[in-house]
């Protein structure tokens, strides 16, 4: 199927036209009919020789309808420009190819209609001069009468030869359908068309609702292409999909369906535009089928382009290289088109940002470029890159995590020397922790920072340390604790008092570093033994007439009261132990 929009201005003939070329009047609503008017998109079909099923979306041509117009050729990739011979080329005719242009049509047909009221030459002429330097330079042209005929094989011809020259787009792309159209079919729900311009929609799809609100699922319970049911339909294509779960109030034009996981919903973005020096405080931008107000901020130039920051006041979901429309409603003017370079910019909150961000800006020419995004972002995950539109090739490096290339290995080189630093100035608790090696390194997941640890560096206990460093304890404190294992040498459960301690200089933190290098085992808070401990006490309570009492235990170990409760809880713990009903005990483990 080929999809093409009309545009011209009003009473030229573009709905009549669709209707002598499809034998179906584009004019749906009975408000048309009377006035003979056409004040919204209207659709028609047929099947032309040599171009297969051709879909048409016709527009109106009044001034007062622009918006609407612009929604129906928005999402379009092939126009006819309608032109009357005796009305020749008029201020709409401006706006509309003013519009294409902004918009990069570049497939197209000019017709000249009313030939039997005047000679469509000057027209024809007038019309070839100022379509020259648009995209739709040196489109055929063909001129036809709807009321005697004559001409309209010749439309036909030319028309199936435009469409031949159409790329055809991905069938496996993703999905982002604008709504035009949304209404209540009895016994079936909501229903929205749009022209589906990549990708392929299926029956049960399950699809993101971009809404001005915000994002919803939606399900495809049905799927019509040209009011026929369809189990899938590829773009180009006209579509109606029933929705399901949906009310009617829920959508509305200007809403899309897009893959989920693909397009940013975002209201602040960076574009370059062509030609647009100056820019008035308040603009809209049309994007598909919707039209947002925005209020643009230049941040500087590029040659004849403008690069801008747009604030939209609502959110549209678009990627990496879409083309927008910008326009000034006020003096019904087409201010130029816009190409997206950035759906998530960095805010521009200090000094000088502005113009750091023009100098990255000119570098940008809207292809969405993993290398490039990788550059600027430094890191970036996965999923954020295709929702922008890119195609990712790389390997994460962690979970969904992408980085720019030498970031790792940079980071990795920062982080030896933060180790080393912290190891200076806390040696008693050696290893930086994880998070805090996160926030001096400025990488968002902790994750990140485990890839960049390398040799001898390594991560133990939610920290990273520098070889056996975590084994390594001051001087002082390891001749304090090599006078405590020598204590326990000859009473290996008769742990340490304060007192004793306090002598050797081993306070809390001196004694949770040794029990972190393995140089001691805590029993309890301030009670300590040697390496092994736990076990040795296993063994020596299996021996014991199964099950025992703590008196019992307390005796058989050669240890006081203080020492040997919280042992026993620990033996519990460490399932050396169980306890019975009675508060007696028996070794389940014997080490």
């Amino acid at each position: 199927m080929h999809v093409v929009a009309t545009a011209g201005h009003v009473d030229h003939g573009k709905s009549s036209l669709v209707r002598a070329l499809t034998g179906t009047d584009p004019d749906r609503l009975a408000e048309e009919k009377r006035r003979g008017l056409t004040i919204d998109l209207g659709f028609a079909w047929a099947d032309l020789p040599g171009a297969g099923t051709v879909a048409f979306v016709d527009v109106p041509g009044h001034a007062s309808f622009v918006p609407t117009m612009l929604a129906g050729v928005g999402p379009v990739p092939v126009a006819v420009l309608v032109v009357a011979a005796d009305g020749g080329w008029m201020p709409q005719s401006a706006e509309h190819l003013a519009a294409l242009d902004a918009l990069g049509v570049r497939h197209g047909l000019l017709v000249v209609t009313r030939a039997d009221l005047a000679d469509p030459a000057a027209a024809t002429a007038a019309a070839r001069a100022e379509l020259a330097g648009t995209t739709l330079a040196g489109v055929p042209a063909v001129a036809c009468s709807v009321v005697t005929g004559a001409g309209l094989d010749d439309v036909r011809r030319a028309l199936a030869q435009v469409l031949a020259g159409v790329p055809a787009p991905r069938a496996d792309g993703p999905v982002r359908l604008w709504v035009d159209r949304a209404f209540t079919v009895r016994g079936a729900g909501t229903v929205v068309t749009g022209t589906l311009g990549a990708g392929t929609l299926r029956g049960g799809d399950e699809l993101d609702l971009v809404t001005a609100t915000g994002v919803r699922g939606a399900r495809v319970r049905g799927l019509q292409s040209l009011e026929r049911d369809v189990a899938a339909a590829s773009g180009v294509a006209r579509v109606a999909v029933n929705l399901r779960g949906l009310d009617r109030a829920d959508v509305a034009r200007g809403d899309a369906l897009v893959t989920p996981g693909w397009s940013v919903r975002t209201d602040v973005l960076d574009v370059r535009c062509r030609g647009a020096a100056e820019l008035p405080a308040q603009l809209v931008v049309h994007a598909g089928s919707a039209a947002v107000p925005a209020r643009p901020r230049p941040l500087g130039v590029d040659g004849g382009d403008a690069l801008v920051r747009l604030r939209l006041a609502a959110p549209l979901p678009l990627v990496l290289g879409d083309r927008l429309l910008l326009r000034d409603p006020a003096r019904h003017l087409v201010l130029g088109p816009a190409l997206v370079l950035d759906v998530r910019p960095p805010p521009l909150r200090r000094r000088g940002a502005a113009a750091a961000r023009t100098a990255e800006l000119r570098e940008l020419h809207g292809e969405p470029d993993e290398a490039s995004e990788l550059r600027r972002r430094r890191v970036v995950r996965g999923a954020d890159l295709r929702a922008m539109g890119v195609d990712v090739r790389t390997s994460p490096v962690a979970g969904d995590w992408h980085v720019a290339p030498g970031l790792l290995e940079r980071a990795g080189e920062r982080l030896a020397v933060l180790v080393a630093e912290h190891d200076a100035a806390a040696p008693l608790r050696p290893g930086l922790p994880l998070e805090e090696a996160r926030r001096a390194l400025a990488l968002p997941d902790r994750a990140l920072v485990q890839a960049a640890v390398r040799p001898p560096l390594r991560v133990a206990d939610g920290r990273v340390v520098a070889g056996a460093a975590a084994e390594r304890l001051p001087p002082r404190v390891e001749r304090a604790v090599a006078a405590v294992v020598a204590d326990l040498a000859a009473r290996p459960f008769a742990a340490p008092d304060a007192e004793r301690l306090r002598e050797l200089g081993l306070g809390r933190g001196e004694l949770a570093a040794a029990v972190r290098a393995g140089r001691l085992e805590r029993v309890a808070d301030g009670v300590v033994l040697a390496p092994g401990a736990l076990r040795r006490a296993a063994r020596e309570l299996a021996a014991l007439p199964q099950p025992f009492s703590a008196s019992e235990a307390r005796k058989a170990l050669g240890t006081s009261r203080r020492v040997a409760l919280p042992l026993l809880e620990a033996l519990d713990a460490a399932r050396l132990t169980v306890r019975d009903a009675d508060d007696r005990r028996r070794v389940i483990a014997a080490g």
